[in-house]
């Protein structure tokens, strides 16, 4: 019987049974033991998880020859795998990618705090044949995710503006793939941090909420540029809990006016992160979650990551950051009565009538415009003179200023605020303003108002 190939019998990495690895000192006395994760590096290679220094690692490192056994969990079938070592990775994307893994395996079985990763070990695979049980080809996904990929791609390839495209990723997400919890969002650089786009499946969107570079599985997958996948639940990759961390850290509390609640679900069991990489960066992340374990595979990581350098592609292409409709008419303002808007500084944080709107680079956009509009009675702007304007400091690539602007459209309209955004020709934004604007700053150096 020919031996089946690496790439068919994935299904056996999930870690769901665990894995047998058997080794020899130099003298040929053998050892067997229990590893907890095998990983899928390529279709010539395994990494297997270092965790202790142990008789099974002194015998790697004496002769670097093993086998390993691992089991199909719906065949049942038992695969033998024969070893040769080639190296240890303590760091990069493989190691992260098996760390988040194993944290998941470690949540399912009970074992969170023993199961720390030490190293990946990288193996070449000499062979592989069946131990015992049938071999079979794995039975086929729910859905065929090849034609998934095939209309996604066509789906989005039609959209003209980049949050209809971040829409229709969602959607497709959905239509095509069953995945209804995911959201997209866009890495800011200078800050070190990503911030929500666009979301779908939850109570509230998140719009401008943000997580740190490497917190969690969207941190981590953007750090490292891979994707990032596990299984099952695991506190060390919970973002709920990453956020109240970082809170705690800055020293905000519940009262915090300035924090957009995150919008994930609050006890997943499968969570999948994507990193969409435009001009060889990591832009943004792609992700999804789901109540169900062991919802995504390695087949649903091979899909969406074509999903993922789609989204790249279009964007690199250049996308107008303003939706080519216009945007729903403002909240009306009582007669006689000014809108109020407040910026700090320091972070560039912005409120209308005393309520939040957003910070950062789109805080900084919108007080532009809204200066400039209080100052000339200007409406109409370009992208290209936002883009170069040096008090902004945007990042070299382009899609940084279209991510904000749908940002700060989509929480103008979120926040059913009175001043709005809307496309008045391509690459031109107009902002909509139903009355007299009372500003006020608060510069960074000072701390005091001015009018």
């Amino acid at each position: 019987m020919t031996d089946p190939p690496l790439d068919v019998i994935r299904n056996c990495f999930e870690g769901v049974v665990p894995a047998v690895l058997a080794t020899c000192d130099g003298d040929g006395m053998p050892n067997v033991s229990l590893v907890s994760q095998v990983h899928y590096v390529d279709c010539a290679r395994v990494a297997l998880s270092y965790q202790f220094f142990n008789k099974t690692r002194r015998n790697i490192l004496t002769n670097g020859l093993a086998s390993v056994s691992v089991m199909d969990p719906e065949s049942v079938t038992d695969y033998r795998l024969d070893l040769a070592y080639e190296e240890t990775r303590s760091d990069g994307p493989l190691f992260e990618s098996m760390k988040a893994k194993l944290a998941g395996i470690a949540s399912h079985s009970g074992m969170e705090g023993v199961f720390q990763l030490l190293g990946a070990d990288i193996f070449r695979v000499t062979a592989v044949s069946v131990a015992s049980g049938p071999y079979v080809v794995p039975p086929n996904a729910p859905r065929n995710l090849l034609s998934a990929v095939r209309r996604s791609w066509t789906e989005l390839g039609e959209a003209r503006e980049l949050g209809a495209l971040l829409d229709r990723a969602l959607g497709c997400l959905g239509r095509h793939f069953g995945i209804t919890h995911a959201m997209v969002l866009m890495r800011d650089s200078v800050a070190d941090r990503l911030y929500t786009v666009a979301s779908t499946g939850y109570a509230r969107s998140g719009i401008g909420s943000e997580i740190a570079l490497g917190d969690g599985v969207i941190g981590v997958a953007a750090r490292e540029g891979v994707p990032i996948r596990i299984g099952h639940m695991t506190s060390e990759y919970s973002y709920g809990a990453a956020l109240r961390d970082q809170a705690r850290d800055l020293g905000l509390g519940a009262g915090d006016d300035t924090r957009i609640p995150y919008p994930g679900l609050a006890a997943p069991e499968s969570q999948i992160a994507l990193p969409i990489i435009v001009g060889g960066a990591t832009a943004g992340v792609l992700f999804a979650e789901s109540p169900e374990p062991m919802r995504f595979r390695y087949d649903d990581e091979d899909a969406l990551a074509l999903i993922a350098a789609r989204l790249g592609e279009l964007m690199a292409a250049g996308l107008d950051g303003v939706e080519a409709e216009s945007s729903p008419h403002p909240a009306k303002v009582p007669a006689g009565r000014a809108v109020h808007v407040r910026h700090y500084g320091a972070d560039n944080s912005v409120f209308i009538d005393h309520d939040y709107l957003i910070k950062g680079v789109a805080g900084a956009i919108f007080w532009k415009l809204v200066s400039e509009f209080d100052r000339t009675g200007r409406t109409e702007f370009t992208n290209r003179e936002l883009r170069l304007d040096p008090a902004l400091r945007l990042p070299e690539f382009a899609e940084n200023l279209e991510a904000r602007l749908v940002l700060l459209q989509r929480r103008l309209c979120e926040r059913e605020c009175p001043v709005r955004i809307e496309k008045a020709g391509r690459g031109r934004l107009r902002l909509c303003v139903p009355g007299p604007l009372t500003l006020e700053d608060v510069p960074a150096d000072t701390g005091k108002l001015t009018a």
